[in-house]
């Protein structure tokens, strides 16, 4: 099959610069337009993108001239790691042109008719993007960085046991904060106990991807979630220790079975950058580690590990994910691809 052309928003951060990463020689898309600010605009890729990644510039990309936020675009579908402080409009008025995007921005998450997808836990919110009022085009989002693993290891349990309350505890690496980051100063030998807004989208994105599709709008779930978020010395991996009250009791034998069982549509279409095992459960008492498991499944899977009794509530465990592969590029580029083979994408 030819390969669908594709354009990435915000090419040059560091989301942008994953989304790169990923989408070469990728099976399904081929990288055919980056779009960042105007200053970059105009130039070639590899002169202006400050590249910070472990392997050099993809060299089918780094020729590449760099095209504006204002400029039309060929490529019906656009993977954006265009910064909040723009990615609103911009986003907005491609999909209004006719493009698909797949966004990592945290703008329009909370929109009523945007869903925030993750394919093997809520495909069925995509229906509500034909309510959207973009004509031939749409918005989708993936959640914020640490929403996604918590999302995943409670989704299963909330379709066999029921939850009914959440508490969870943050330890989220630097790369979250992008690039340069946090402070040395403020970061090494330290616990920053603060993440701007962190707290908050945790609440609020948890209980609308866990929610109800009516068919005409999506009910958050009606459960409370409770987050304390931190940044700590990590670099990439964002840890969470997470309690569940559970609306039927459950061992931690019958909960391990349950996330080590689950699967979804992706693993089932073996879609390109689906894991195989999306949640992958560790017996070891001290695991999973950043240092050691977050590039399991190339980044894509959730790591839980530590399931026991909850004094308080019924379970506790340890969940662990890769920031910005699941957590951002990568999610975003498994949302384009579901949406494609599920024909919410016609190109």
């Amino acid at each position: 099959m030819e390969k669908i052309p594709v354009a990435i928003l915000g090419a040059t951060g560091q989301v942008g610069q994953k989304f790169v990463l990923l989408l070469a020689n990728h099976p399904l898309f081929r990288v055919h337009e980056l779009v960042a600010s105007q200053r970059s605009a105009g130039k070639k890729y590899a002169e202006i993108a400050s590249w910070k990644q472990t392997t050099p510039i993809p060299a089918e990309v780094a020729g590449m001239t760099v095209k504006y936020t204002d400029d039309a675009l060929s490529s019906p579908i656009l993977f954006s790691g265009l910064d909040s402080s723009v990615a609103g409009a911009v986003e907005e008025a491609y999909a209004r042109k006719g493009h698909h995007v797949s966004s990592n921005s945290k703008n329009h998450r909370m929109d009523p008719d945007v869903p925030i997808v993750i394919p093997e836990v809520n495909p069925e919110h995509l229906e509500i993007i034909k309510r959207q009022p973009y004509g031939g085009g749409s918005i989708v989002t993936n959640s914020n960085c640490s929403t996604m693993f918590l999302v995943m290891s409670l989704a299963p349990l909330h379709r066999e046991f029921g939850v009914e309350a959440v508490q969870v505890t943050t330890m989220q690496a630097i790369s979250g904060a992008g690039y340069p980051g946090v402070p040395s100063m403020d970061i090494l030998g330290n616990v920053i106990p603060y993440i701007g807004e962190e707290e908050e989208k945790m609440e609020r994105e948890t209980k609308k991807m866990l929610g109800t599709f009516t068919g005409a709008a999506i009910e958050p779930a009606p459960f409370a979630v409770s987050a304390q978020c931190n940044r700590v010395a990590v670099f990439d991996g964002h840890m969470e220790t997470v309690s569940v009250r559970l609306a039927a009791k459950a061992s931690p034998e019958a909960v391990r079975k349950v996330l080590r069982e689950f699967r979804g549509e992706p693993q089932q279409m073996k879609l390109p950058s689906a894991p195989a095992q999306p949640i992958i459960v560790f017996e070891e008492n001290d695991r999973p580690q950043p240092a050691r498991d977050v590039w399991l499944a190339g980044g894509m899977a959730t790591l839980v590990g530590r399931v026991r009794p909850c004094p308080v509530l019924d379970i506790k465990m340890v969940v662990l994910g890769h920031n910005t592969i699941r957590g951002a590029a990568g999610a975003a580029v498994l949302n384009g691809e579901f949406m494609l083979k599920k024909g919410y994408i016609k190109v």
